[in-house]
């Protein structure tokens, strides 16, 4: 994330005021946001002895799944104990009197983001991104065997027919934010709803398990300090979390416009069957069925475009971002077909 100076409409003073009170956090100097990102709001709470993250809906959004704070520290609360690579959550507030809208605070955890934007102007050894990319296929499977019984974290959601729900929402989903007639979308979709496995034994979901989700320690870019963005979390099959990450594990001689979302087509990184064979000899789970499972990740994030191009195209949306978004929706289907041919 790059950090800039605008807190938008908070009072210092007040909320300095208000955090002690609450928590013991005083004498906070600055309040800067991060930049980036299309979800929560997320800042950077600079003390004299230590640093906080503050995260947010953004101003005008529904409290749902993806924009609840007591949701989200939540989630923290109950996986702290079990997994060490998240902050620690500090304080709730649903009173959204005291900057507009329910927050969390929560510590700041050390360490860099390797992002599409930056990674490739830092030369690192493919050597590097060979040990890291096959630890991020590690970390995950660490993620995937918490018990989610004993750590309470069976509360977030049902797993039952999880596959089928989702199947079946992001379908509904797309159909409803349709703009243009994708063939490959509309065939990839008729193809998941015929080809849905059984499923797998329900684990705790990221959801959004990727590079520029993770911390790494500055002096040793192959060891994972944090796992970030918990907001999708989840508990359901596993291998949808792989499938997530796999579609957006973009390989070396793929289409250039992928190269603007992630950094697994730099040298060295390990390949998508990699990434699964990895993650089937760490985890003991059958991927008999994981071509369903990276098929699926392609289709939601062409979903995910699909709504955004929708917004711009509805003049909700001046982003011009989002109005150059179906050549990716077209390239995304076709990635999809493709894969239902070839698999991985």
């Amino acid at each position: 994330m790059q950090e800039n100076h605008s807190a938008e409409n908070i009072d210092l003073n007040a909320f300095n005021n208000f955090l002690e009170k609450k928590t013991g956090i005083n004498n906070i100097r600055s309040i800067k946001k991060f930049t980036g990102g299309y979800s929560n709001l997320t800042y950077l709470l600079q003390t004299e002895e230590k640093d906080f993250v503050l995260r947010r809906p953004p101003a005008g959004a529904q409290i749902k799944s993806a924009h609840d704070m007591g949701r989200e520290f939540r989630v923290l609360s109950l996986l702290k104990p079990h997994y060490e690579k998240i902050p620690q959550p500090v304080f709730y507030c649903e009173d959204e009197t005291v900057i507009g809208a329910p927050f969390y605070v929560m510590e700041k955890l050390p360490g860099i983001i390797l992002r599409a934007g930056n990674a490739p102007k830092m030369n690192l050894a493919p050597e590097l991104y060979q040990k890291l990319s096959a630890e991020l296929v590690h970390n995950l499977v660490k993620i995937h065997s918490i018990d989610i019984i004993s750590s309470g974290l069976i509360q977030l959601g049902k797993p039952e027919g999880y596959v089928q729900r989702q199947t079946e929402g992001w379908i509904k989903r797309y159909y409803a934010a349709e703009t243009d007639t994708v063939l490959s979308m509309n065939e990839t979709a008729q193809w998941l709803q015929q080809q849905q496995p059984a499923g797998q034994t329900p684990s705790l979901l990221h959801n959004d398990y990727k590079y520029d989700n993770v911390l790494l320690d500055e002096n040793d870019l192959t060891r994972i300090t944090g796992v970030l963005d918990w907001e999708m979390a989840t508990v359901g099959d596993p291998l949808m979390d792989l499938g997530a990450t796999l579609a957006y594990w973009f390989e070396a001689g793929e289409e250039e416009i992928f190269k603007q979302y992630n950094l697994t087509w730099l040298p060295g990184n390990i390949s998508r069957k990699e990434v699964a064979d990895i993650y089937a000899e760490q985890s003991g789970r059958n991927l008999s069925d994981i071509r369903f499972y990276y098929v699926f990740g392609l289709f939601k994030n062409a979903v995910i475009a699909q709504q955004l191009y929708h917004r711009w195209k509805q003049g909700h949306s001046s982003d011009p971002r989002f109005g150059a978004l179906l050549p990716m929706i077209q390239l995304l289907g076709s990635k999809a077909l493709k894969a239902i041919e070839k698999g991985l």
